[in-house]
């Protein structure tokens, strides 16, 4: 499973773990791969207590960060994210906000105590909390590549990234997409195939992942969408990949964020459960389904307003589901892929690791015994 990509960054298996949860970054990181740790929502001083923590636990061992920003930034020209905050808050009609209490009062969800709201959140979604990340992530030496969710960074913060010696990663879901991001200076592209949980396109990841390969040769392309089974891995090696990205497979991990009611959900759900909704950011968001998710379907429901403002929206939510998950276990928000059908118990995120490799091997040693088969066969 040993790919160049691998002897680039210094690791064992291109296995790259995305998570919220530091825990999983470490423990991916240790076991062989490397965690990618989401920064989007968190402030700038939680990222930083984060990061020294994952360095005292990985030693030497590399990993990476994740920040978000858009292509349509609405946050470009603003560098104080409380004032940006208040200026963001202002576009976002009440009915918005009185929609999605409306929902957590009907549920019995508890109001936050007074004064509470993101709890330690900020805006996400914009330049101005995302840079203020790659700062803080450009502060630690073991980070050695960071993404952007949404494609490719701005030029100047691409130039700034790359004259540290870190790689630069931009998702995509198309391949027009991907060469985009290479033009724009990305070292890594992932081809992120419809089946994945969170931000998805609009193509499946057999179709996706042979496009994006030959479409940005010889730029290395990890595999993305529906990963959750060694014999995925050796697919998208198969089809020219370095590597998988991979995220539903950490939620149902013991080390990750999910409170016990969405990691319950998580391994309760069919592949089906994991639907495309727009209620949580605005963008099309592949998410568990629940009564939040049946909600903002409903007729008098009003539409789900473009990122980052549906963020604000939803945000208050996210945090009272997060404080509260036994109140209404029916109206949890949990963004995963169609991989969730294949999550049926927790377990520890190294122990994944290490199956993920022996299914590959299991996998390429059945397409070894084919091919001996078929060469016999023929002589």
């Amino acid at each position: 499973m040993h790919t160049d990509l691998c002897d680039r960054l210094g690791i064992e298996f291109p296995i790259f773990a995305f998570s919220h949860c530091r825990d999983v970054v470490a423990a991916v990181s240790r076991a062989g791969g490397i965690g990618v740790l989401g920064a989007v929502g968190v402030t700038p001083e939680q990222l930083a207590v984060d990061l020294d923590w994952i360095d005292g636990e990985v030693g030497d061992k590399p990993y990476g960060v994740d920040i978000v920003i858009p292509q349509n930034d609405a946050g470009a020209e603003q560098q104080d994210p409380e004032q940006l905050r208040a200026d963001l808050l202002k576009e976002v009609p009440q009915e918005h906000f009185d929609y999605a209490r409306k929902i957590l009062r009907e549920h019995g969800v508890p109001e936050l105590p007074e004064g509470e709201f993101h709890n330690g959140m900020i805006t996400r979604s914009t330049s101005t909390t995302a840079r203020l990340h790659a700062a803080e992530a450009l502060r630690h030496p073991n980070v050695r590549l960071i993404a952007n969710a949404l494609g490719a960074p701005p030029q100047d913060l691409t130039e700034e990234i790359h004259a540290t010696g870190r790689l630069v990663i931009g998702l995509c879901g198309s391949a027009s997409q991907a060469r985009r991001h290479v033009e724009a200076g990305v070292d890594v592209i992932v081809a992120q195939g419809g089946e994945g949980g969170g931000h998805t396109g609009y193509i499946g990841s057999m179709v996706l992942w042979p496009q994006v390969v030959e479409a940005v040769a010889p730029t290395p392309v990890l595999a993305a969408g529906g990963v959750g089974h060694g014999a995925q891995i050796a697919s998208a090696l198969a089809m020219g990949a370095q590597g998988v990205w991979s995220g539903t497979l950490w939620l149902g991990t013991e080390e990750s964020e999910m409170t016990n009611v969405q990691r319950e959900a998580l391994i309760a759900a069919d592949s089906r459960d994991a639907i495309i909704s727009r209620s949580l950011t605005g963008k099309r968001n592949r998410l568990l389904k629940s009564a939040w998710t049946e909600a903002w379907e409903k007729p008098e429901a009003p539409d789900p307003l473009p990122l980052p403002l549906q963020d604000l929206v939803a945000g208050e939510s996210v945090t009272r589901l997060q404080t509260y998950p036994d109140a209404a276990p029916e109206v949890h928000i949990t963004p995963a892929g169609q991989v969730a059908g294949q999550i049926k118990q927790v377990r520890k995120a190294a122990d994944v690791v290490i199956e993920l490799a022996e299914q590959y091997l299991d996998a390429s040693d059945r397409l070894v015994a084919l091919n001996e088969r078929l060469s016999g066969g023929a002589s």
